[in-house]
């Protein structure tokens, strides 16, 4: 079954079944005035729900003197709002043995809480007030930008998160793709209250967000009470806005090679070869998930046997992929002693360019294959993972496929078309972040 696109041009106050139950699940849209989208998962034999406030703004769309910008935001909507302060939004769903939090990415911020399902109208209440309504005081400003530089010190101690944050800035240096997601101690020490309100009034417009819920839960039921809750914030008497389209297409974002190496004092190296992938809606994607699950993605993988089991050369080695909407990354981490990194390199490097000639074997296909399977569907047993599934689907794909037809995508993959798109990727000019205690950056060109 192919992908099920989740239609651009639905009218606002109509409602599609996007995918029934035996399909894995009856997945039902609505679309409000203004484009608000709100999107639920059936799972009647669990008995709690969890929703998730998508909203289509993270760290790409802000210009440089508002880097930061989109993670501050995430903060300060915790903080109040006419109704409600900061102790009453934390009370409201710890007192019914909730859990609620957000996070902030390159291409979206999203909200989200789990709940007994009939708590659900509670977590609604909560988080349109928090998305609609933050006071957004200057006090709460002044005291979140010392937590926020606090997470950014705490972040800039951990090795692992700083070669990461590296190899992005590296391979798309010169784009607001490879700037850190929480900003930098600078501008996030410049960030002033207006300039955070105009950025919130300018993005966080109902035709940028999806409302997804997943659990035991009645489509209309949501819709009325997602209704209510913007209509009490006054954002639903706009106008028919469609929804935003998904993010997709464009200039693909250049991806540079060449080395970039921070010295510091650890007791390992940390290392992180990147090339360049695929972007999210690539049809070859499916490919690409089987090549790096057999490449690095388990204890049974080629990276793993190679470097760790083989030469132990290193505790940790991986493989990893990034895709965005005009962009992608295929990397490869490890961390070792400093005295090895040469080593752990010169395996790596090997590693890949003999898949990159070769391709997997058959039983590597078989291997990562399965790993992917499982993985997919062992995710989706829990209503979290299911609404994380339909609020990315909504936003940033702009269709959604089922469980099964998902499955038969990846069972479709063969050994040619992992060693075409290892051939393609593999191949090319990588990029290398290193952090440790080297002071000659040379020694890696």
């Amino acid at each position: 079954m192919s992908p099920i696109a989740l239609a651009p041009d639905q009218a606002p106050g109509t409602t599609r079944t996007v995918l029934r139950s035996d399909d894995g699940g009856l997945v039902r849209r609505t679309v409000l005035p203004g484009g608000l989208r709100v999107v639920t998962e059936a799972m009647p034999g669990v008995r709690s729900a969890t929703i998730g406030m998508w909203v289509g703004v993270g760290s790409r769309d802000e210009t440089p003197t508002l880097a930061g910008a989109s993670h501050f935001l995430e903060h300060l909507l915790f903080k109040g709002t006419p109704s409600r302060s900061a102790v009453d939004i934390s009370s409201a769903l710890e007192a019914v043995g909730g859990e609620m939090n957000a996070y902030t990415a390159r291409e979206h911020t999203c909200y989200h809480a789990r709940v007994i399902d009939s708590d659900l109208p509670l977590a609604i209440d909560v988080l349109s007030d928090m998305v609609t309504g933050s006071r957004l005081a200057a006090d709460d400003v002044e005291a979140e930008r010392g937590v926020i530089l606090e997470e950014i010190a705490m972040n800039d101690d951990d090795p692992d998160d700083v070669v990461h944050n590296l190899i992005v800035a590296q391979s798309w240096r010169g784009s607001r793709l490879g700037a850190p997601v929480a900003g930098d101690p600078a501008t996030v020490s410049s960030l002033t209250r207006r300039q955070i309100a105009g950025y919130y009034r300018r993005r966080y417009r109902p035709s940028s967000i999806v409302v997804a819920v997943a659990g035991n839960v009645e489509h209309r039921a949501v819709v009325r009470r997602v209704r209510k809750a913007f209509e009490a914030a006054g954002v639903l008497d706009d106008d028919d806005a469609m929804p935003a389209l998904p993010r997709r297409g464009g200039r693909e974002v250049p991806f540079n090679g060449g080395v970039s190496v921070l010295e510091r004092a650890t007791e390992q190296a940390n290392v992180v070869l990147g090339l360049a992938g695929l972007r999210r809606g690539d049809a070859r994607r499916h490919a690409l998930g089987v090549l790096n699950a057999a490449m690095g993605g388990g204890m049974s993988s080629r990276l793993f046997q190679e470097v760790r089991e083989k030469r132990a050369l290193a505790y940790s080695v991986y493989s990893f992929t990034n895709q965005y909407a005009d962009a992608g990354m295929v990397g490869v981490y490890a961390g070792c002693a400093p005295s090895k990194v040469d080593d752990v390199l010169d395996v790596c490097r090997a590693e890949l360019a003999n898949i990159a000639a070769h391709g997997l074997t058959a039983d590597e296909l078989a291997r990562g294959k399965g790993q992917l399977r499982g993985g997919l569907v062992l995710g989706l047993e829990d209503p979290a993972s299911r609404m994380a599934r339909i609020g990315r689907a909504d936003l940033l794909h702009g269709e959604l496929a089922s469980i099964d037809g998902l499955l038969a995508s990846i069972d479709g993959v063969t050994l040619d078309d992992v060693r075409d798109v290892a051939g393609d990727l593999l191949a090319t000019e990588p990029a290398l972040a290193v952090v440790g205690p080297f002071d000659d950056p040379s020694r890696f060109a």
